[in-house]
């Protein structure tokens, strides 16, 4: 039998970890296990912790308030009981954090399939494939870390640069950002910055200590740290794009912006601690952005697949221009991965980090 190891989080305490190892039983009919091969870890993991009573992410199994928190990453078929996926396919999707996991393959493809556990069956289809990288490109063979540490938070990105295209930016003339040096921040600024027919101005917020990296991307029209916010022009019509989920910063924002704050879009949490009411403020109302609603409607306006194939065509356009810019750092233990969670919680993660770890 397989000894399987895992992290579980306590969801009403984030900080609260404990190491589970256990012997995996006999594979039943129709099922795989998968080795979990790597993973990344990134400020999307907490708030898919965070997300869980609004969001059902992963659905595997627990107890009580215990979690297994999902990461995207790679895995080995290592055993299985279903015809259709054979020992050794190298897969890509979502995992717990983990060194193993049993998937029940359906709607079995060439290039995918979908995990159609009935612990599952409330998971938004996106989280719920798995693909089979086997049949897919060199390039994207390749692209491996940039896959488990950029392109999931390149795909929000790219939903959020086609919700503002689609929508002719809400006719703003400025794109505010903050936490712009995470992930989705400047994977969203890229993208804004390589369309040649965006001309909005790029406002990226963050904080002092994080102003020389986003200033080495080169992708913000303006760069502006916390506190300084008085510096950004009150007059010209304004989209607020919300990646850290400060309530204090989204108030003295539509503060200063007022009736010229259009649109204002609640994506992340990396200021997941400064969250809390916002009460009535001037301008728009603040409303979330949930990346799966805008590829459903581009699902049925472009046909199955297309949104997915030109996500995924900018995420290795955008990771292949940000190569180099993060130091890869590798975690090989569950006690060390521990620690890092709690960094990631606490912020302590610098953007010029990229975490992966494997447990395997």
């Amino acid at each position: 039998m397989t000894q399987c190891t895992e992290l579980w989080v306590d969801l009403k305490q984030l900080r609260k970890t404990r190491v589970v190892t256990a012997k995996l039983p006999p594979l039943e009919e129709g099922k795989v296990l998968v080795a979990i091969d790597k993973f990344g870890l990134t400020a999307m993991n907490v708030q898919y912790a965070r997300a869980r009573e609004k969001v059902s992410y992963w659905g595997f199994p627990t107890e009580g308030d215990w979690s297994k928190v999902p990461a995207w990453g790679y895995a080995d078929v290592l055993e299985s009981n279903c015809t259709d996926l054979p020992v050794g396919e190298r897969l890509y999707g979502f995992f717990p954090m983990a060194s193993h996991t049993v998937l029940r393959p359906g709607q079995v493809r060439e290039d995918e399939f979908v995990d159609i556990a009935e612990r599952r069956q409330d998971v938004p289809e996106t989280y719920n494939r798995y693909r089979r990288t086997g049949a897919e490109s060199e390039v994207l063979r390749e692209m491996e870390v940039e896959r488990c540490l950029m392109f999931p938070l390149f795909l929000t990105s790219f939903m959020l640069y086609d919700y503002l295209v689609d929508n002719d930016f809400f006719g703003a003339s400025q794109v505010l950002i903050s936490s712009v040096s995470s992930k989705t921040g400047f994977g969203l600024t890229q993208l804004l910055r390589d369309d040649a027919q965006v001309h909005q101005r790029i406002v990226g917020l963050t904080s002092a200590s994080n102003v020389a990296f986003v200033d080495r991307l080169g992708v913000c029209h303006q760069i502006v740290a916390y506190g300084d916010e008085s510096q950004i022009d009150r007059t010209a019509p304004a989209v607020y794009v919300d990646m850290s989920g400060n309530t204090a910063l989204r108030s003295a924002l539509h503060q200063l912006l007022a009736e010229n704050m259009r649109v204002s879009l609640m994506v992340g949490a990396t200021d997941w601690e400064q969250q809390g009411p916002s009460g009535d403020l001037p301008g728009a109302l603040p409303e979330t952005f949930f990346a799966p609603g805008h590829l459903l409607k581009r699902e049925a306006e472009w046909g199955p697949g297309v949104i997915m194939d030109k996500a995924l065509r900018a995420c290795v356009e955008v990771a292949g221009k940000l190569r180099g810019t993060l130091a890869v750092e590798w975690i090989e233990t569950a006690d060390d991965l521990a620690d890092t969670w709690n960094d990631l919680l606490d912020n302590k993660v610098s953007p010029d980090r990229g975490l992966m770890a494997s447990l395997r």
